[in-house]
């Protein structure tokens, strides 16, 4: 079956190599970056059906404006996988205040799937990129109203959309299937390479795992679950998703953003 996918983050690294291979499978691939020449030479590289959309994921009117392209190309989309993220920024602070990890690695993805879950079947699927580096929310930092050094924020966006991820998959007991997924600890991508100074793992590793999330029978069912590549299997997400008040206050913050910028 041939599949509309959407890649965020589709320039480099996983992204970019799992577009590779799922454009060699078959599939139509839209392509995503915030860099016009990054974004060109990902699609030359990339054989198969591709398309190309330019959208910076820290600002909410270019992904607004990204969903609208998409639909106004598409009225169907099998899969999104939400893969753009950011560790480090020269300027973290955005200028209403909000942190570009909890923009970019929360937000976005969420506001993004919100306005193109009308063009997915029930048989869709949401694959979300989240980490081995988890931790509970400070939803007033997440609200920008605090600061956290790099690991703190990546680490707490991560956690954040693990849980709109069981929190959507609850709400949407239809479909598409919400899926969690952390690709790999430490993989060579620019994010690991920028951040801890190391080469990093096999970028299979993590684009293998994301085409079975996006495509394969293992998760047929899965909505709501995460899946830790690391270990191999489905598991627990930080223990902190599993506070319904925990959970109830990262939504309410998610929710209070997308509302301001939808």
């Amino acid at each position: 079956m041939t599949r509309t996918i959407l890649i965020t983050g589709s320039t480099d690294g996983i992204g970019l190599l799992t577009a590779e291979k799922l454009a060699a499978q078959g599939h139509r691939v839209l392509l995503h970056g915030r860099n016009a020449a990054k974004l060109d030479a990902a699609a030359a590289q990339t054989d198969g059906q591709t398309e190309t959309y330019l959208a910076d994921l820290s600002d909410m009117a270019s992904v607004r404006q990204l969903a609208a392209d998409i639909r106004k190309n598409h009225d169907r989309l099998d899969v999104l996988i939400n893969n753009a993220g950011v560790l480090k920024s020269p300027d973290p602070v955005l200028a209403d205040g909000t942190d570009i990890r909890f923009v970019v690695n929360t937000f976005a993805p969420y506001l993004l799937t919100e306005l193109l879950l009308p063009v997915m079947p029930p048989e869709g699927r949401v694959v979300n990129l989240s980490s081995a580096a988890q931790a509970a929310v400070n939803t007033d930092a997440m609200a920008g109203g605090a600061r956290l050094s790099d690991m703190d924020a990546y680490a707490q966006s991560k956690l954040a959309i693990t849980i709109w991820t069981r929190e959507w998959a609850r709400m949407l007991p239809d479909g598409p299937a919400m899926i969690a997924v952390n690709p790999g600890s430490l993989l060579a991508t620019n994010m690991v390479k920028e951040g801890f100074g190391i080469a990093g793992n096999d970028l299979s590793i993590g684009a293998d795992v994301l085409i079975d999330a996006a495509t394969g029978a293992r998760f047929e069912g899965a909505t709501g679950q995460y899946f830790d590549n690391d270990s191999g299997a489905f598991a627990e997400p930080h223990s902190a998703a599993a506070d319904p008040s925990h959970a109830s206050a990262v939504m309410q913050v998610i929710r209070k953003y997308a509302d301001s910028h939808r």
